[in-house]
């Protein structure tokens, strides 16, 4: 079955008669095309992508379950839109609560005439949650970038290199290897890496900083996203006592996330453990979230989140603790759901390094 005709059912399931595709990242997953301009326009039993002229071959090549229509100046999008529309017998049509702006909703509005707009879930976030073996293959390539940048950090880390020769580093490897970051890396250093989205700056490393870094590869337009954290020179017995309960944490509930757990229940457990040793209060965020064409893709594991764990599903997983005045620990891995458990797609070493 198609990513399209996956889409087409979700549909009749919903008793929805036609949708909106706005989110470039459903897009992309629902056609394949990777241009920066696109809506897909989807019913049970048809769909089309339309986009600019900028685009018209790039579109031709990658999307191969739906016909393009292109348009160019003078003609307005959202004209175009219209007349698409028009053309295929919609008069009721939803677009997704959680992309569409009120702007862009009024403008749609004042020109759909005789169209029926309504708010709902976009069905290809949900649908996305459960990945391809294609989309597998790429995730697992990101991973494998990832930890490949982690190993040549390693070496480079000593008293007086700043946060920023580091992050130049792994923007360079990433390259070099054909790939690219998957979002803005975050290296942070000694009191400062209390703050869990840090950016790098002029610090220089000193002996006994804690040194997070937070690191993603983009392959094939997939991402993984991985955290480690090191001491530089020697570490205390308070460096090894919050690394090691952080670690328990995020060994416990990646054992928990199998087929049949909830998201909430897996958050629950890593907060328990943090706990044990008074730190629960100072993990802020939730555990993880989902992994895909999107760092931040569909899919939360929080205290909020009543989120079931299914097979096929990639999430992070990245208990943290910070303390201000001191500095902060985050692990994170990136993990495939099967249907015997958890694949860790990241295989950086978790043992705390002292280097």
């Amino acid at each position: 079955m198609t990513n399209l005709q996956r889409m087409q059912q979700a549909l009749r399931d919903a008793q929805s008669p036609a949708f909106l595709v706005s989110s470039l990242s459903s897009v992309q997953w629902l056609t394949g095309f990777t241009g920066s301009a696109g809506i897909a326009i989807v019913t049970p039993d048809a769909g089309v992508l339309v986009t600019d002229s900028r685009y018209t071959l790039q579109a031709a090549e990658q999307c191969a379950d739906m016909p393009v229509r292109t348009f160019s100046n003078p003609t307005p999008q959202n004209d175009f839109l219209y007349e698409q529309m028009k053309r295929m017998g919609i008069t009721r049509i939803g677009y997704d609560e959680e992309n569409v702006t009120v702007a862009g909703l009024r403008r749609w509005s004042e020109k759909f005439e005789g169209i029926e707009l309504f708010p709902m879930q976009d069905p290809v976030a949900t649908l996305r949650m459960v990945k391809s073996a294609e989309e597998v293959r790429r995730i697992r390539e990101a991973c494998r970038l990832a930890d490949a940048c982690l190993e040549h950090l390693i070496p480079l880390i000593r008293p007086g290199v700043t946060e920023y020769d580091l992050l130049i580093e792994v923007e360079v490897f990433l390259r070099r290897q054909g790939s690219e970051t998957a979002f803005p890396a975050i290296v942070v250093s000694g009191e400062r890496s209390a703050r869990p989205h840090g950016r790098p700056g002029q610090k220089r490393l000193e002996v006994g900083d804690f040194v997070t870094f937070d690191i993603g590869a983009r392959f094939e337009e997939y991402c993984s996203d991985i955290t480690r954290t090191v001491v530089v020179g020697e570490a205390s017995e308070r460096h090894r006592e919050i690394y090691a309960q952080v670690l328990k944490a995020q060994t416990a509930a990646l054992d928990a996330l199998k087929p049949g757990a909830n998201g909430r229940d897996v958050d629950a457990l890593a907060r328990r453990i943090l706990d044990e040793k008074g730190l629960a209060q100072f993990f802020g965020h939730g555990l993880g979230h989902g992994l895909g064409a999107l760092v931040h893709d569909s899919g939360r594991l929080s205290p909020s989140s009543d989120q079931p764990i299914e097979p096929g599903q990639v999430w992070t997983v990245e208990p943290g603790v910070y303390l201000e005045g001191f500095g902060g620990v985050r692990i994170e891995d990136d993990a495939l759901v099967t249907e015997a458990g958890v694949e860790i797609l990241t295989h950086f070493t978790r043992e705390l390094l002292v280097v």
